[in-house]
């Protein structure tokens, strides 16, 4: 595939977790991905997990690219993260708002992601190479499409230098939002987000709490597969197998892959599309 490709883990909770992921790592590096991401929770613990998953894929060569969400944050705080981050050789940060860690009251010296951009950019200079995150559905706390579109627009203008989608399964939002996006003067390259789908009852919990439509006739055609697994599987595999290939058909600069710390899936979608 001459396109780049990104892949995003989450830091796992156990040491069984931890060995499980170097494994699915080492599969998905046979792909040759521009980078891998790493999600990255408010709360301590699961920024020190962040942490040590993106020092070890470092330390082994790979491109790794921390999520760093700014909510609850101090500036003190994300300066130390960003040394942090460079005395470890990494090069590229995926900048978020983040949501507010539950019992915590106040937001902290950021509210907004471009905010934490401006910061990083002040603090760093071009030392980072910054993503940020787009929704061409709109993120479910907008007040509106158009509100949603100038928080975007100001997230780049602050010095990010690409962004990736939430995951979406209608290509159409997509590119009505690349539309809206370089009307209002922004031409960095928006990835899109690829969620594969392995469980439909999982996804069906994610969409519902990310705000990403499932269109009607794939929810209808996964329901009555009721439990038949590996009908689920197969249709999923088709549905955004044939995603990937229209989005870069269409001028898509490259897919970021939402892997769930599974391999399966992806390699699969990347045979497919090769």
């Amino acid at each position: 595939m001459n396109h780049q490709l990104s892949i995003e883990f989450f830091p796992p909770r156990t040491p069984e977790g931890v060995e499980k992921l170097r494994v699915v790592r080492r599969n998905l590096a046979e792909l040759k991905p521009a980078f891998f991401s790493v999600t990255f929770g408010a709360g301590g613990s699961t920024r020190e997990r962040t942490f040590a998953v993106v020092k070890e894929m470092a330390a082994e060569g790979l491109d790794a690219a921390p999520h760093l969400s700014c909510i609850g944050s101090t500036r003190d705080n994300i300066r130390e993260i960003l040394a942090d981050y460079r005395a470890a050789g990494i090069r590229r940060i995926v900048a978020l708002r983040g949501d507010l860690p539950s019992g915590m009251a106040e937001a902290g010296e950021f509210r907004y992601a471009n905010e934490l951009v401006e910061f990083i950019r002040a603090e760093t200079g071009d030392w980072f190479s910054i993503e940020v995150a787009a929704y061409p559905e709109w993120h479910p706390q907008a007040r509106s499409p158009r509100e949603d579109l100038q928080n975007f627009v100001r997230k780049v203008k602050a010095g990010a230098n690409s962004a990736i989608t939430q995951y979406f399964y209608n290509a159409d939002a997509y590119f009505h939002f690349v539309d809206e996006v370089r009307s209002a003067g922004v031409d960095v390259p928006i990835v899109p987000g690829i969620m594969p789908i392995g469980s439909f009852s999982k996804l069906a919990r994610f969409s519902d709490a990310c705000g990403a439509e499932i269109p009607r006739w794939m929810r209808r055609k996964f329901e009555g597969f009721g439990d038949d697994a590996e009908s689920i599987r197969a249709f999923g595999l088709d549905v955004v197998s044939e995603l990937c290939e229209h989005l870069l058909a269409k001028g898509a600069p490259g897919l970021h892959f939402y892997c769930m710390n599974q391999s399966e899936l992806t390699r699969e979608i990347f045979r497919r599309l090769a």
